[in-house]
């Protein structure tokens, strides 16, 4: 009687013979691959400063209307024009504070209005992307979701801009590779998110790789985000690794600023109170407004 089994006599003796050799094309997030940087779309968060850096501030969690309203109103008053705010809250302990959801998207939604702000929101689940793209100007992936594929090839398909925050856990290639998903479903829109890697320093939060900041600005035309909030877990490194972020050639800052933070609902120890974020820009001083270097829009 035959065996079922297929027969493996023709096989190459050594399985590592059966391992394609083709090269990978050239990724359209790099510098030598197929998008000219030179005529790449530029980012909605870099072209709303005309050459400035942003700075993009607000609460970790869209708590109430009130409150964000007292931080947008302070922000505005100083030139801030990205309010963040968290509505979809992806918490290590499902006990904690989730966010408000579609009813904080719609806070956000109307304040930013009110006070002619851009708005920027995580979003955790691809069947939401459209939703939450019809009421923020910028969708955030966080670092949790860097790797999640179907996510990033639906903000791909979607077509708004987005900012994707690095991996706690991943290189910059990988980030990179991530950026490459949503490229390669059509939305060129994408801003890279430094925000701290997890090392064996118990005294942060994370640990802020600035030399991943200039080696994504030498290998990739996207912009670099620094949130150095996320990076330093606690509220007194903030203005300093700020400075660190901008000198490595960060195109902008992300810091989290809240009405009274010792009654925040989510990561109270570092987000800035309205006076110490007037300190924190004061510390930082002009480097928010240095011009970089301007590259033409296709339009």
């Amino acid at each position: 009687m035959s065996s079922s089994i297929p027969s493996r006599a023709h096989e190459p003796s050594d399985p590592r013979s059966r391992i394609a050799t083709v090269a990978p094309p050239s990724l359209a997030v790099m510098r030598q691959g197929q998008l000219d940087p030179l005529r790449a779309p530029l980012h909605p968060l870099i072209t709303a400063f005309d050459g400035a850096r942003p700075l993009i501030a607000g609460p970790c969690s869209v708590e109430s209307e009130k409150q964000l309203r007292a931080v947008a109103l302070h922000l505005s008053l100083r030139q801030v024009r990205v309010l963040r705010g968290g509505a979809f809250k992806p918490r290590t302990s499902p006990y904690a504070f989730q966010g408000l959801g579609l009813e904080g998207l719609r806070i956000l939604q109307r304040v930013a209005t009110e006070f002619g702000m851009l708005s920027i929101s995580e979003v955790l689940d691809p069947r939401d992307v459209e939703s939450v793209a019809e009421r923020v100007d910028v969708l955030q992936i966080g670092s949790r979701n860097m790797h999640n594929f179907p996510l990033l090839r639906e903000v791909g398909r979607c077509g708004h801009p987005a900012l994707l925050k690095r991996g706690f856990a991943a290189t910059v290639e990988e980030l990179l590779f991530a950026a490459e998903y949503v490229l390669s479903e059509g939305n060129p829109h994408v801003a890279l998110c430094e925000r701290g890697i997890r090392t064996f320093e118990p005294q942060t939060r994370n640990t802020l790789d600035v030399s991943a900041i200039a080696l994504a600005k030498l290998q990739s035309w996207l912009p670099v985000i620094a949130d150095v909030s996320h990076a330093a877990g606690r509220r007194d490194l903030l203005a300093p690794l700020a400075r660190a972020a901008l000198a490595a050639g960060a195109d902008g800052v992300m810091v989290e600023v809240h009405p009274n933070p010792a009654t925040a609902l989510s990561d109270a120890e570092q987000q800035l109170d309205l006076e110490q974020f007037d300190a924190f820009v004061a510390a930082v001083g002009a480097a928010f407004s240095a011009t970089n270097t301007q590259i033409e829009e296709v339009r």
